[in-house]
């Protein structure tokens, strides 16, 4: 029989990765959710600011003749533009794998949404600084902003986190999960994520061995312990559990798996957000293996800040932007399939959020810059068939909603009545919304309030 000390356990076992699966440190609370059926939210950020209107370009030829008068540089041609029937909109035509999903009304869209503490006008913008979000239009601070839902304060805890907060009845693996790493947004007061790898298997590097598992029985089922040591056993215990459970998941082939494919080529998508994205639809699909009757799940893409080549030369629908677009495009539709495979295409909600969008005027340099209001889809989870949320600002460059002359247009939506929607359709009750959304009294009242995005 091999010995193992208590103090070479814990350095091997907290070192080898055996608790990554927690978010954070402490033993685990209480997950669940209360009342019958399933559903699931799937936040996709994408880092650095989306340029949301080229990603929605307007059909209108006054409205698209705007576009093109202001965007310059980067404003793409009609050809390059996928039209949604009704809406007077079109898709970037590297996101054309959508357009099926709007036809069969799975699909709506916001527009000019973002963080904002107040409601504002350009004229109160000028004149009350104090109105303002705070470092609008900084990376770190927007995309805590969005993810907290405080625009004028720092972020310690994220809408996620707190959703779980008040939706806990159960116990074991955490039904709020990232694939992309640790974000505000998943952590609550006493909520915590479950933080797990887009692509390799999360193992234990004891598996198979007898002597150090017998070691974690035996420290879990200590008695006497300190405190300290007590609460690291149950750590690594819960730990340990999970690491099993989601490796059992993930490390399996579901059915899922074969919806992630590129439709044209029938090959295997290989982008980070679609292998997130996979992986969060073999969670969903062995949701009764975690007792889980709500989920929430992060997921993100980068490159968004595209301030220089963000179309190519002399072929403006190609570009860095267009290959981001055609990535996430193409994620979001196997993901959505996989859903209705499932038959759980309306109980599974993917929707976007970034940092903010960019200029309306492109620069010099085939790209654009940091500005404000952005413009987002929602896929799934039963959303009112082809619907179109919020108002498109005034385009001209200075005018009625642009703050500068370089179109940072000022939001026509705060993100709280965007992802409050969300948040009420996942089954946060009303006396709960004020603490999941801290500023929810401001956009609850006065006539503004969640959109009707689920009819």
């Amino acid at each position: 029989m091999t010995l193992i000390s208590r103090r070479h356990f814990h350095h091997m076992a907290m070192s080898a990765g055996a608790a990554a699966a927690l978010g954070m440190f402490g033993r685990g609370v209480a997950y669940g959710a209360p009342g019958s059926g399933f559903r699931a939210m799937v936040g996709v950020f994408l880092f650095g600011g989306n340029d949301g209107w080229n990603m929605l370009v307007p059909t209108d030829p006054a409205a698209y003749g705007a576009y093109v008068s202001a965007r310059q540089t980067i404003a793409l041609p009609p050809s390059a533009v996928t039209p949604l029937a009704g809406s007077g909109l079109g898709l970037h035509q590297a996101m054309a794998s959508l357009a099926p999903i709007w036809d069969k009304g799975a699909m709506a869209l916001v527009l000019n949404a973002g963080t904002l503490a107040t409601p504002l006008t350009k004229a109160t913008y000028l004149s009350r600084p104090d109105l303002r979000p705070s470092n609008l239009m900084s990376h770190s601070d927007e995309q805590e902003h969005w993810q907290g839902l405080r625009a004028q304060s720092v972020n310690r805890d994220g809408f996620m986190g707190r959703l779980h907060d008040r939706m806990s009845t159960g116990s074991g693996v955490p039904p709020v999960i990232s694939f992309a790493g640790n974000n505000v947004a998943l952590i609550g007061q006493q909520a915590q994520p479950l933080v797990l790898p887009s692509r390799s298997v999360l193992t234990r590097w004891d598996s198979g061995n007898s002597a150090v598992e017998a070691a974690v029985a035996s420290l879990a089922g200590g008695t006497g312990l300190d405190d300290v040591t007590a609460s690291t056993a149950q750590t690594v215990t819960d730990a340990y559990a999970m690491t099993a459970a989601t490796s059992a998941v993930l490390g399996a082939t579901g059915s899922v798996e074969a919806f992630f494919v590129d439709p044209a080529t029938g090959a295997a998508l290989t982008s980070d957000v679609s292998q997130q994205l996979k992986r969060v639809a073999r969670m969903i699909e062995a949701r009764s293996t975690f007792g889980h009757t709500r989920q929430s799940f992060f997921v993100s893409q980068g490159g968004y800040d595209t301030h220089d080549n963000q179309v190519a030369n002399g072929s403006v629908a190609t570009g860095i932007h267009a290959n981001l677009l055609r990535d996430l495009a193409l994620a979001l539709s196997a993901f959505y399939k996989a859903m209705e495979a499932l038959s759980l295409q309306d109980n599974v909600t993917a929707f976007t959020m970034s940092d903010f969008g960019r200029t309306y005027r492109g620069n010099a340099q085939l790209g654009s810059d940091h500005a404000w209001g952005n413009n987002h889809l929602v896929i799934g989870g039963g959303v009112t068939p082809k619907s179109v949320f919020g108002r498109y600002p005034d385009p001209t460059l200075g005018g009625a909603d642009d703050i500068s002359n370089e179109g940072r247009f000022l939001p026509t939506m705060a993100q709280e009545e965007y992802l409050g929607a969300i948040l009420k359709w996942h089954g946060v009750a009303d006396g709960d919304m004020g603490y999941v959304v801290p500023n929810w009294n401001t956009w609850s009242t006065n006539g503004r309030g969640p959109i009707g995005l689920y009819g």
